[in-house]
């Protein structure tokens, strides 16, 4: 079950894909509203802050000021693998481009401007393709 470890393997192999849909980062003081599923959710002292498509958001009456679109990294990357998330964010970062970075425990996931989605996913082929 572990992940790959190798930086290089994990960059040839990430396989990045957009999923699909607009994604928003809002946050709620306690329960989740009714309707709302989220695709990822960070408890901090202040709230609980969750992604969830955009449309749930509008109509739980949500507020959120960035809209992102999600890409997956398809490799099976080790949760204690070593400078992944800093190659990709700098490719990311040498574009203009912001990216928020969720692990999960098989893959790893970027949530990049969602108008910037097709741009951030080149740069991403062109790592994997450079590695």
């Amino acid at each position: 079950m572990s992940g790959e470890r190798e930086l290089r393997a994990l960059l040839s192999g990430m396989r990045p894909e957009v999923n699909a849909g607009r994604f928003v980062f809002t946050t709620v003081p306690g329960a989740l509203p009714e309707g709302v599923t989220p695709v990822v959710t960070v408890t901090e002292p202040e709230g609980r802050t969750l992604v969830v498509h955009q449309e749930e958001a509008d109509r739980a009456g949500l507020t959120y000021d960035y809209v992102a679109a999600w890409i997956t990294l398809r490799v099976h990357s080790a949760l204690d693998a070593v400078g992944l998330t800093a190659a990709v964010a700098t490719a990311l970062a040498q574009a203009g481009l912001s990216c928020n970075v969720v692990a999960g425990f098989h893959h790893d996931h970027l949530f990049v401007p969602y108008a910037a989605a097709d741009e951030a996913l080149r740069r991403l082929r062109a790592l994997a393709d450079r590695a």
